[in-house]
């Protein structure tokens, strides 16, 4: 089964999923302006983490993305902080969904959640864009990339943001945070993972900018226009905080080193005749629209990235264990650890571990 198919539009709520309509709908009805129920609720098939429900109403549509059910690891799922950086970037004209309300009282609907604006257009699963011409793809790429060049030049002070992140090295810090999630979901002993907990904190390169960080920057995660190779929303700030710019930066361009498997991975796909733009290209255009002079060697910051998958994914696994995971898709993808841990192990020797 593909991403489109596995992942495209809503299922019922069942069990733990399920909201109460009625509840919802009287908070809406205070917190929501412009709202007018009553209120149908369907939670969409995708996601891993933070389940997401479309919210249909006689006032049009919403989304609402809350905490899932259960015992959660500190600091994830933190819809409070997803609320706060989509409602400062939607203040600067960035393109994120309009926010409309958070709700913490867990009385409400068992967990914190918000709503925010349905936007609706195309949601591109499949990085190599099968269905598109080469001069498509080159424009839905170089769109992406101007997002993110965007996204990282936002005043983050002006957007009410400035005390959205920690001070100090934020690869520092994202490897100790991501050492303890993965440690308080530990299931297995996995060398490669105790070689990348030994190696990447002792090698942490120097931080030279400060930016939004939006922490999960895939295709996946935004919605383009029907019409035109335009971003109108991105998607999923979960992971987001202030931090070092080329985490992102680095994130994306791992996509042209992973094998074409039906997502993000483009291995292989970019040149003139797909129309993809290749790794280098990219690294251009961004550095172009940031001032920057070029890009550092990869490797570690692969590494890292993989590294911080493997913990997410982890933490996916403790829950199926523990049977509070969200997605149907999530026993699958939990299989996937042992395979990141070694991947970002091979990048951390190419970067001279």
């Amino acid at each position: 089964m593909d991403a489109t198919t596995a992942f495209s539009g809503t299922i019922e709520a069942t069990g733990q999923d399920k909201l109460d309509e009625v509840k919802l709908a009287a908070w809406m009805d205070a917190h929501v302006a412009g709202f007018t129920g009553p209120v149908t609720v369907r939670k969409f098939a995708g996601g891993q983490s933070n389940p997401t429900y479309r919210l249909d109403s006689a006032s049009g549509s919403y989304v609402l993305r809350r905490k899932p059910f259960g015992a959660l690891l500190p600091s994830a799922h933190a819809v409070d902080r997803e609320f706060a950086v989509t409602a400062g970037l939607h203040s600067t004209g960035f393109p994120v969904a309009r926010p409309y309300g958070l709700c913490t009282d867990d009385s409400v609907l068992g967990s914190w959640f918000y709503v925010m604006d349905m936007v609706e257009g195309r949601t591109l699963w499949d990085g190599g864009l099968p269905d598109l011409t080469p001069p498509q793809r080159t424009a839905t790429y170089n769109a992406m990339i101007d997002t993110l060049a965007a996204l990282h030049s936002v005043d983050y002070e002006a957007a009410g943001l400035g005390g959205y992140g920690k001070p100090g090295n934020y690869f520092d810090r994202q490897v100790g945070r991501w050492t303890k999630q993965y440690r308080a979901s530990e299931t297995e002993h996995m060398p490669a993972m105790e070689s990348l907990i030994e190696y990447l904190p002792r090698t942490v390169p120097e931080q030279t900018r400060t930016s939004i960080v939006h922490g999960d920057f895939r295709i996946d995660n935004m919605i383009f226009d029907a019409a035109e190779p335009r971003v109108i929303a991105v998607l999923d700030w979960e992971l987001s905080t202030l931090g070092d710019p080329l985490a992102d930066v680095a994130y994306l361009l791992m996509n042209w080193v992973t094998e074409p498997e039906g997502r993000s991975g483009i291995l292989g796909l970019a040149g003139p005749q797909t129309g993809i733009p290749t790794l280098d290209e990219v690294a251009k255009r961004y550095c172009a629209a940031t001032n920057r002079d070029g890009i550092p060697d990869l490797n570690w910051y692969f590494a890292y990235n993989l590294f911080r998958l493997a913990g997410i994914v982890q933490g996916i696994k403790k829950r199926v264990i523990d049977g509070t995971a969200s997605s149907a898709h999530a026993a699958e993808m939990a299989t996937r650890v042992p395979r990141l841990a070694e991947a970002a192990w091979g990048f951390a020797q190419q970067a001279g571990a």
